[in-house]
């Protein structure tokens, strides 16, 4: 499992929980956002889907280069029921961040 600082404080502080059921976390995506830039992976790939209705935001995908280690962070999202929470699917190097 790939350690990073940053998520596991958001963990530690229960900003985000795993969900085994769906193999994701329950997280703001902006948090897991932020922890990855943090990190030192600089945005190069940021897309949100809205609803057609309302503009909501219904799920989108965020990547980021670090250049110092080559390294990719992908988070994907999903909307859920709860405002500013989503089932996020974190990986890095294509390494699936579980819980």
């Amino acid at each position: 499992m790939v350690d990073i600082q940053r998520l596991n404080e958001l963990r530690a502080h229960g900003q985000m929980t795993w969900t085994g059921g769906e193999q994701g976390w329950i997280a703001r995506p902006d948090d897991v956002v932020t922890a990855l830039a943090g990190e030192g992976f600089e945005e190069y790939k940021r897309e949100v889907t809205t609803h057609r209705r309302g503009r909501r935001a219904a799920g989108g995908v965020w990547q980021g280069l670090n250049t110092h280690t080559g390294a990719v962070a992908s988070a994907i999202w999903v909307s859920r029921s709860m405002p500013n929470e989503a089932l996020v699917f974190i990986d890095i190097d294509g390494e699936p961040l579980e819980g």
